[in-house]
């Protein structure tokens, strides 16, 4: 019997990415809107408190980054790994698990956010449970992924599979030391109490090494791993430098996990540790621009495909998202800056240029590439769609995040301004009214983005329709490792 490639965990995971996204955008849209007209979720009487802002922010958080976000990492890592690999993963049913098991976790948290049970950092209650249950399901995530890399019959190891091995190991240092928590059971109460190992300063530089790296890892170096497989391929081209590629990989995982405390300027934490988190912060942009250079250029000779293909669009674009977030993210963590910046809804724009013109980008690119391979199809069911989609969703994200940076930088602004006498010049609520029509264009580009998702959920569901699950991807032979 001939070896094949298990292709099953990529479509289930692949097909969930498409769910989960459409899933974390709507809620997304909601919070704009509510943000507009904060008693929008009222009329739905008992069902109110579960829909109030403060509870679906969380959701709409984890849904994106760990749910959409999540499902196309795992997608993406475990087919790369074995094609490049040219192997099977090390257990059909560990991957088995790997898939239930995050779904499991995603659905807990669905539904415990909504409710009210949060970790937060003083006083948890519910979360400890999970947060082990998502230990065991990475740990398992990590043996089938770097057990499938031991077993490879290729001498050499792709790139990529050094981007999603270096996210898989730091995520799971982050997640395990930024949630060690002390169970406590209270008379009369319940044994899934818990508080944080952690307080004060100390606790809040911990939750910023995680906060940002987290965004580090999870949100960056995990979707260059998928930059450097799913470019290539589709461009039909090799890397642009394979040697830039690796100095890329070691100056950017050394670097950013030192830049965590840029996000507390101005706080109780020692001026030296804010400088310093300034510092790496400034040092990122180096390897940061080196990435993006490398994934743009590996378009050398091959920039008349960006004409006729919109995958290569949605690619490319996402490059030009990374790079620019990469630019902006040092900047805003410079002291001055930062004091205009600093808690205005510019960090809203940025963060949504990495998630959006960045994650999302290069995470539905791949996907459209991937899901026809997965259902023996030579290309989606509508190219035009992916056209119509791509337009979408790039027109949104530039609605989005230029709304929120005119709105963040007159918030600063006003915030700041005094009166001779040193009076607040405006307060609060005038700089909220200021800024109101800006909400109304961020509501608008969110949901622009929202219904390229739902385009791209018609175009997968019809391919599916059309095709027929590939079950017999048969494995190249390769000179043992």
């Amino acid at each position: 019997m001939e070896a094949t490639y298990n292709y099953k965990v990529v479509r289930q995971f692949s097909i969930m990415t498409v769910v989960w996204g459409i899933v974390g955008m709507l809620v997304g849209v909601i919070i704009a809107a509510q943000l507009i007209w904060p008693t929008l979720t009222e009329a739905l009487g008992p069902l109110a408190p579960y829909l109030s802002y403060g509870r679906l922010r969380p959701l709409h958080t984890n849904a994106v980054i760990f749910a959409f976000g999540g499902s196309a990492l795992f997608a993406t890592s475990l087919y790369v790994v074995q094609r490049t690999c040219q192997t099977r993963v090390l257990s059909d049913g560990l991957a088995s698990f790997v898939f239930w098991g995050w779904q499991a976790i995603i659905v807990m948290a669905a539904v415990s956010l909504p409710m009210g049970y949060t970790s937060s950092k003083e006083y948890a209650e519910l979360e400890w449970p999970i947060d082990i249950l998502i230990t065991v399901v990475w740990v398992a995530y990590a043996v089938l992924f770097f057990g499938t890399i031991m077993k490879r019959k290729t001498q050499h190891i792709y790139v990529a599979n050094w981007f999603f091995g270096a996210y898989i190991l730091a995520i799971a240092l982050l997640h395990v030391v930024n949630n060690v928590e002390l169970p406590i059971v209270m008379e009369g109460g319940s044994w899934l109490k818990s508080y944080s190992a952690y307080a004060g300063v100390q606790d809040a530089m911990v939750q910023w090494w995680y906060g940002h790296n987290a965004v580090g890892f999870f949100l960056t170096t995990a979707f260059l791993g998928m930059m450097y497989y799913f470019i290539p391929k589709q461009a039909g081209r090799p890397i642009y430098s394979y040697r830039l590629s690796i100095v890329h990989f070691w100056t950017l995982n050394f670097i950013y996990m030192w830049a965590g405390p840029h996000h507390l300027m101005y706080t109780a934490l020692p001026d030296w540790a804010q400088s310093l988190g300034m510092v790496f912060s400034l040092m990122l942009l180096a390897p940061s621009w080196g990435g993006m250079m490398n994934g743009i250029m590996t378009l050398s000779g091959a920039w008349h495909k960006l004409r006729t293909d919109p995958i290569l669009k949605f690619l490319i674009t996402a490059m030009s998202f990374y790079g620019m977030s990469t630019f902006e993210g040092p900047m805003m963590s410079v002291k001055t800056v930062n004091a205009l910046s600093h808690y205005t809804d510019w960090n809203i724009a940025h963060v949504h240029s990495g998630a959006l013109g960045w994650v999302a980008m290069i995470s539905i690119g791949s996907l459209y590439h991937l899901i026809p391979r997965l259902y023996g199809r030579e290309e989606m069911h509508s190219v035009k769609l992916i056209n119509v989609h791509f337009w979408w969703s790039t027109i949104g994200v530039v609605l989005y995040i230029a709304s929120m940076w005119i709105a963040g930088v007159a918030e600063g602004l006003m915030w700041r301004a005094t009166n001779v006498d040193g009076t607040l010049t405006y307060s609060f609520a005038q700089s909220v009214a200021a800024i109101h029509p800006f909400y109304m264009i961020r509501l608008i580009g969110g949901s622009m983005f929202f219904a390229g998702m739902l385009l791209m959920a018609y175009n997968v569901w019809k391919t599916i329709a059309a095709g027929k699950a590939v079950n017999d991807a048969r494995i190249p032979q390769a000179v043992a490792a």
